[in-house]
């Protein structure tokens, strides 16, 4: 990311910094990778440390199933249950040491508390729903198709306008980056980038709350949820700047890269992650070349997971495609085009598919949440009709 700032800040950096009543206002340095790394300064109204009370922790950690079958998985994301609250609806389908990916269906706005994943940065992606993401760096309007990409240790709150949502969202132990390859060595996007700085949306409107009472913050913090009651309103940050803050970025602005004959998936990177990428497949003019043959090639995924997930539009490697359905092509096994339709790609001109792909360079686990919506028939799906 590149710098941002939002409110009143001093002129110097850890120098008196105070409030109209002649207090100070508390200076916090924060970044997800210790001093050496992009960090951000923010000021709150009140100390950041001040809590009233600390629950006893709750338990999250996924329940894995180690079946150790190698096959390709089918997963029907729109039958996990939509829930009331914001965390209970997040529910891990896979996952390894590096991350989790989570379905999730809140119904209702987090009103009653604030979330803060001291495990993770997040990939928030909003295949329903539309609504504001509060956050102690400012809000960010959010609707249908967004990446919210949410530091680690930022304390958020989300908001609905409505009850129909679905997200999937990407949990990751490193952080979350765009990838070196669209990068120059100071940081900018560079031409060749499918998208730019332009394209990023920002915080904006920093509320500020110097309010004191009792306010429940959940801490996610290596597979437990800890309850917390701050003394001061978590959202109290006069001002801040820095390279580290939450910021959205729309599926539908991605500019797909395309050429005379297919292009490999690392055309579709969107971002980068020390244990995974995430791609974003979007509608685009098919291969040019008059002998082309627009369907993927088959292909080994050797070295990493593929997990696909379907959000829109038709695809052209693919039979009885459905919304939120999640598909797991392991490491080690080769996978390409169902039967026929690679005859069928011929002559096609465009696409209109819309998917999110997370490639994990570790092994994933299925867990019992994902065998309960699993069609375990999927690997059987390359054989035809007939079979």
């Amino acid at each position: 990311m590149h710098y941002h700032s939002l409110g009143k800040i001093p002129p110097k950096r850890h120098t008196q910094f105070r409030k109209p009543d002649g207090t100070l206002y508390h200076e916090q340095l924060f970044s997800t990778e210790g001093f050496s790394d992009m960090s951000s300064l923010l000021y709150h109204c009140n100390a950041p440390t001040q809590i009233l009370q600390v629950g006893d922790p709750i338990d999250i950690t996924p329940k894995t199933i180690h079946d150790k079958q190698l096959k390709h998985r089918s997963l029907a994301g729109f039958k996990v249950e939509p829930n009331d609250d914001y965390i209970k609806s997040r529910t891990p389908v896979l996952v390894n040491s590096d991350c989790k990916i989570v379905l999730s269906a809140p119904r209702k706005s987090m009103t009653e508390y604030f979330f803060k994943n001291a495990d993770a940065d997040e990939v928030i992606f909003v295949h329903q729903g539309d609504g504001t993401l509060r956050t102690m760096y400012g809000n960010i309007e959010f609707s249908y198709g967004d990446y919210l990409v949410i530091p680690r240790g930022t304390i958020y709150q989300l908001t609905f306008k409505q009850e129909d949502n679905r997200l999937l969202i990407v949990e990751s132990t490193s952080p979350v980056v765009t990838p070196n390859r669209y990068r120059n060595k100071f940081g900018q996007l560079m031409e060749h980038s499918p998208y730019c700085e332009r394209d990023i949306r920002k915080p904006t409107e920093l509320e500020t709350y110097d309010e004191k009472g009792d306010f429940l913050l959940y801490i996610k913090k290596q597979d437990n949820l800890y309850p917390y009651h701050y003394q001061n309103h978590p959202l109290d940050v006069v001002g801040w700047d820095g390279y580290v803050y939450p910021y959205a970025f729309s599926i539908h602005n991605f500019e797909p890269i395309t050429g005379r004959l297919h292009m490999p998936p690392p055309i579709h990177q969107t971002f980068a992650t020390r244990g995974f990428v995430i791609c974003s497949f979007v509608p685009r003019m098919y291969d040019y070349h008059p002998l082309s043959i627009p369907a993927p090639y088959n292909h080994s995924n050797i070295d990493s997971d593929e997990v696909l997930y379907y959000v829109d539009g038709d695809f052209m490697s693919r039979s009885h495609v459905e919304k939120g359905m999640l598909t797991l092509h392991p490491a080690g096994i080769p996978h390409g085009p169902h039967p026929g339709t690679v005859e069928k790609s011929i002559g096609a001109k465009e696409t209109h598919e819309l998917a999110v792909m997370v490639d994990t360079f570790r092994p994933l686990l299925m867990t019992e949440a994902a065998a309960k919506i699993e069609d375990k028939d999927y690997f059987l799906s390359w054989l035809g009709k007939g079979h």
